[in-house]
Parts: structure tokens; C-alpha cells; sequence
């Protein structure tokens, strides 16, 4: 039984890496005027309301999004993150996080398509009231890794695959490793972004290294902490993993990570990591 709800979390230190790479890889894939498939395997319901039990309980985006809300002199990447968060909330008052379908249904063209999966009974009936049925939109209740085999290669031949899952499952981390791969048998040039947490980074350096194994070229990894790895429990550090990386969003992220690593790190905690994780 599924458990994990995202709206504890909406928001927070994790999302504004998620989202800012997402958001990233969508301005470069808009810039050729050809449609493309945009899949999201964990879609949650799509939006969250910062003022509910939930977001209250643990007030998360309180170090995350709420800490870039005002702040001024961004990077330009990171301010066009900033605004969009601020394109879903009236009167300028930080209220609303959009989920990852909804950030993607606001920048995709009408020529696009987005292919959201959701697993969990909760949510896929929020999704679906979020995401009433249209002719570019599919919202589908199932495992998102076996969605994502089952779609690929996409009528277009271009596509942006977000794999976000919640790890509670604890075969989530291999799980993930051999779905792109055989995903990316199928469809090679597809942008596929994985976020992960860090808990236990040994679970991280297992899947790095899977990647690193697999044959795949050209992919980068990013990370974004508030403060160093712990045996304690929580997240301390997330991080995205993208294979056929747009060939800005490294100089971006790289322009983007050591101010965020400050503004949200914890008592001046806060690290990062920009690397290419396996050539081209």
C-alpha cells in the first residue's frame, strides 16, 4: 500500500531543484517548433495548496520556494523558475505550488502531449480532477516505470520523461536504473530526467553507478543539499540525473547552484554538485 503524499512536501528544497531543471529542459525542447511527448511516471495530483493541513504540519516550502519569493539579482534561469511559481499564485502572495504536470501543461505548446501516470488511489482521482479529460492530455491509473516502457518511442520521436518516484519502496533506486535503460533501448534520444533523495547515499552511489555501467552516454547529475549527509533520518540533499541534457543546462545549473546551495542551505550548511557523469 502506497503511502507517501507530496503535499507534506510540496515546495520545498527538493522541488525547487526538480522543477528549475524540469522547467530548463522544457524552454530548450521549445525552442525547435517540432511537438514532443512529455511523460511523467509519479504525477501526483498536480497541484498543492500551501495553506492545507499537510503543507502546514511540515511548512517545507518555508525553506525552499518561499526563500527565492522576494529575493532579487537571480540568475536568469532561476528567476524564470521564480516567475512561473508566481504565474500560479494571485496578488503575489505565495499560496500555490504547482506540480510537475501542471509546471509542463503551462510552458507545452498546444501541439504537445502529456502522458501522466499516477499510482496511488488518492491522488490519480486529484490528478484527474486537476486534469479534466482533453484531447492532449492522458491520465492514466498504473505503474508509471511499466507506463513509461509501454510509450515509448512516441509518435513525435521527441519526448522529456521525468521519473520521480517517492523511494519508499526501498527497490524504487534499482527499479529506476533498469526501467531507463530498457526505455532508452527503445528510444535513445529521449531527455530523461530522474530525480532521487539522498537518505542513504550509499543507495545513490549504487545508482550513479548503475547508470555509469549501463552504456548510456551523456549524462550529467545535479545536486543541491542544505546540509551534510547524516545517519539521521530525513532527506538532506536531492538531486537530478539527465541523460541527453539540453547542451546549455549545465552552464546553467552550474550558474544557479552555488547561490541556491547558500540562500537555502541550513546555518550555511548548504553543497552542491554539477557534473557530467558519463560523457557524450
Amino acid at each position: 500500500m502506497l503511502s507517501y503524499r507530496h503535499s507534506y512536501h510540496a515546495g520545498n528544497f527538493a522541488d525547487v531543484l526538480k522543477h528549475l531543471v524540469a522547467l530548463r529542459i522544457f524552454r530548450h525542447l521549445n525552442a525547435k517548433p517540432k511537438p514532443y511527448l512529455y511523460l511523467d511516471t509519479h504525477s501526483g495530483p498536480g497541484g498543492y495548496a500551501l495553506n492545507s493541513e499537510h503543507a502546514q504540519k511540515t511548512q517545507e516550502y518555508l525553506t525552499g520556494i518561499a526563500k527565492l519569493w522576494q529575493q532579487g539579482n537571480l540568475p536568469e534561469p532561476l528567476q524564470d523558475y521564480v516567475d512561473l511559481i508566481k504565474d500560479f499564485n494571485e496578488g503575489g502572495e505565495l499560496a500555490h505550488y504547482p506540480g510537475s504536470p501542471s509546471i509542463a501543461k503551462a510552458v507545452l505548446s498546444e501541439h504537445d502531449r502529456l502522458n501522466l501516470f499516477e499510482l496511488h488511489t488518492t491522488e490519480i482521482e486529484l490528478l484527474k480532477q486537476t486534469f479534466p479529460r482533453e484531447r492532449r492530455t492522458a491520465v492514466e491509473h498504473g505503474d508509471g516505470f511499466k507506463g513509461l516502457i509501454a510509450k515509448v518511442p512516441p509518435k513525435e520521436r521527441r519526448g522529456f520523461v521525468l521519473i520521480d518516484p517517492p523511494y519508499e519502496i526501498k527497490s524504487d533506486y534499482d527499479k529506476v536504473v533498469s526501467t531507463v535503460i530498457a526505455a532508452h533501448k527503445r528510444f535513445a534520444t529521449g531527455v530523461y530526467a530522474i530525480w532521487y533523495p539522498v537518505v542513504e547515499r550509499y543507495r545513490i552511489k549504487q545508482m550513479e553507478q548503475g547508470f555509469i555501467n549501463s552504456g548510456i552516454r551523456n549524462i550529467q547529475l545535479f545536486e543541491l543539499a542544505i546540509k551534510p549527509d547524516t545517519t539521521e533520518r530525513g532527506m538532506t540533499s536531492s538531486g537530478m540525473i539527465v541523460i541527453n541534457p539540453p547542451w546549455k543546462l549545465k552552464a546553467e545549473m552550474d550558474a544557479c547552484l552555488p547561490l541556491l546551495a547558500e540562500l537555502l542551505g541550513d546555518n550555511q550548511q548548504g553543497f552542491f554538485r554539477s557534473e557530467q557523469l558519463v560523457p557524450e
